[in-house]
């Protein structure tokens, strides 16, 4: 009995995350009127609420865009990331525990603090107002993380792979690469999906560094669809508009959530 009392605050969360969520996709499919009556599907299935944020708002560049400032900085964090990472986790050197203190206190760094710097750097640069300024930031900022967390991953894995692959002739690097990294596959997805998950919601870098509207991000176009329908009382596009930039962080966690708790905790064991 004790033992699904304590459950209880859980299934209460659960139940409430539960009828947030569905009443959000219920309303994004309704009208502003039937939001406010209690009547949702009282007028039918609106699907023209989401048509028109991609024909009218113009929403799939801003996905589209989105979609190419996550991918290319997740894969950029993983390039320089994944062989730091390995080195940190699998060499000796000295001043090794001052890098990794380095890497640690990168992370609790608040990204307001150093916006203001790096749009001095950029202007400098001139890189303003480009597609790269925002990748370069993206991809920069988040291999703190990727570091601190890949370095547990790297530590875990046995050693006497490399020297297997050594007496046969494989050079370090080619090692790396055949044999260490698909080893810790775990880890590089788990590392993937927390950077995918917050360059995507991402919207202080997007604001400060984003010039031309066409450049803008899928957050940026939320807050300008957000306030233009607000003005108009477009209750239902507004939960519409916000499902679109929700639902896919969602459904890829729901694809690979397993991988992603089985990674964190081989990573913790040795991190």
């Amino acid at each position: 009995m004790v033992n699904k009392i304590r459950y209880v605050p859980l299934y209460l969360w659960l139940l409430f995350t539960i009828v947030l969520f569905g009443f959000a996709i219920l309303a994004s499919l309704s009208t502003t009127r039937g939001i406010f009556t209690h009547s949702l599907f009282e007028s039918g299935i609106h699907f023209s609420n989401y048509i028109d944020l991609f024909k009218i708002q113009k929403m799939g560049r801003y996905f589209l865009n989105s979609l190419i400032y996550t991918v290319t900085a997740c894969v950029g964090v993983l390039v320089i990331a994944a062989p730091a990472a390995y080195i940190l986790g699998r060499v000796q050197f000295r001043g090794r525990k001052v890098v990794n203190m380095m890497f640690l206190s990168a992370m609790s760094i608040p990204s307001l603090l150093i916006s203001i710097p790096l749009f001095t750097l950029f202007i400098e640069l001139k890189l303003t107002g480009s597609i790269l300024t925002l990748i370069l930031i993206y991809t920069f900022t988040n291999i703190p993380f990727a570091v601190f967390l890949l370095t547990g991953f790297f530590s875990s894995i046995p050693k006497e792979l490399e020297e297997s692959a050594a007496v046969d002739g494989c050079g370090p690097i080619k090692a790396f690469i055949k044999i260490v990294l698909p080893v810790a596959q775990p880890g590089l997805i788990t590392v993937s999906i927390f950077n995918f998950m917050s360059i995507w919601n991402d919207y202080l870098y997007a604001l400060i560094f984003v010039g031309d509207p066409k450049n803008q991000t899928l957050a940026l176009a939320l807050r300008s669809i957000v306030v233009g329908f607000t003005n108009t009382g477009n209750y239902s596009g507004i939960f519409a508009a916000s499902m679109v930039v929700f639902l896919p962080t969602f459904i890829l966690y729901l694809f690979i959530s397993k991988r992603i708790v089985a990674g964190i905790t081989v990573g913790a064991v040795k991190g």
